[in-house]
């Protein structure tokens, strides 16, 4: 259950639990039909319980699961062939390219009822005004909030907008050779030039304070992927698009979780509430590190959310 990635989304105030549970209900999972290329489909976050929301105190995990048909094109050109071939000898004529495609698409739909298929899945969790999905791939991310927007229009979550956009800063504390309180540089990074054809630089187990990598900042590049560690006890690359790739829970947190108890529904909830935390503080920390949101996505303060009536969700 721990993260692999992070892709993180603002939300806006509110979340009401249970139409959001009602929503995702109503468009659960259905494996392929004959002729469908892939299906996706909201399933129980946890396996073990029922509901598509498993909510732990502020909490709250989600899965995404897609289905797709593998057909690979070697064999539906294969099959083509075989079908060009047969109305060639019984017709002896040359079938045409229009014929062709037509043929082709009456193979694949012959193919696609018999083939075999895969599974795949994406977490994801909301809390503390923020959307937090495991996906290392930008696209990945996007289609997992498409269809939460499809099932809880308008759902929203937006694209984290920092004052100072990722590239700039991860730059300057390579410059600088120092980081923010909370954070460390790791070993690895990727350097690139800013014109249009310009030089990568790829380092790993290196120091990143050294003279080396102050000089290729000093001819122009800048970062655009940092390995940091945050509170000692979460490793991860930041990437100038303000994703968390390569995560790693360190050992702390790990021992932690596994000290909750023996039983399944013990160790879930205590890794999920241990992730979930660790992962919003991080968010939190990183994104006030960035000079905080623009004050278009910026989130009243706590102590101003508590002190007046909760506001109803614009989703809800």
């Amino acid at each position: 259950m721990w993260f692999r990635n992070a892709s993180f989304f603002a939300l806006g105030e509110g979340l009401d639990l249970a139409r959001l549970a009602d929503a995702l209900g109503k468009r659960p999972f259905q494996p392929c039909g004959g002729l469908d290329w892939f299906r996706e489909g909201w399933v129980p976050a946890a396996a073990h319980r029922e509901g598509m929301v498993y909510s732990t105190q502020d909490h709250h995990l989600i899965r995404l699961l897609r289905e797709d048909k593998i057909l690979p094109p070697a064999a539906i050109n294969k099959a083509l062939a075989e079908k060009v071939a047969a109305v060639e000898e019984q017709e002896r004529r040359k079938v045409g390219r229009k014929e062709r495609l037509a043929l082709k698409e009456q193979v694949t739909d012959e193919l696609l009822p018999k083939v075999l298929t895969k599974e795949s899945g994406v977490l994801a969790f909301i809390s503390g005004g923020w959307l937090v999905v495991d996906a290392g791939a930008a696209s990945k991310a996007e289609g997992l909030v498409s269809k939460l927007r499809e099932a809880l229009p308008p759902f929203p979550a937006a694209l984290p907008r920092t004052k100072t956009a990722a590239h700039a800063a991860m730059t300057d504390w390579l410059a600088a050779g120092a980081v923010p309180d909370g954070f460390e540089l790791d070993e690895d990074a990727l350097l690139k030039d800013g014109s249009e054809n310009g030089a990568v630089v790829r380092v790993s187990r290196i120091d990143l304070t050294s003279d080396e990598i102050r000089q290729h900042i000093a001819t122009g590049k800048q970062a655009v992927k940092l390995g940091l560690i945050w509170n000692e006890k979460i490793r991860f690359q930041l990437t100038d698009t303000l994703q968390l790739k390569r995560i790693q829970f360190l050992d702390v947190l790990q021992d932690e979780a596994s000290q909750a108890g023996d039983d399944r529904d013990s160790l879930f909830e205590a890794t999920i509430l241990l992730m979930t935390e660790e992962l919003v503080e991080l968010i939190n920390a990183l994104v006030a590190a960035l000079g905080g949101l623009e004050i278009s996505q910026a989130a009243p303060s706590r102590a101003a959310t508590a002190a007046r009536e909760p506001a109803e969700a614009p989703w809800a």
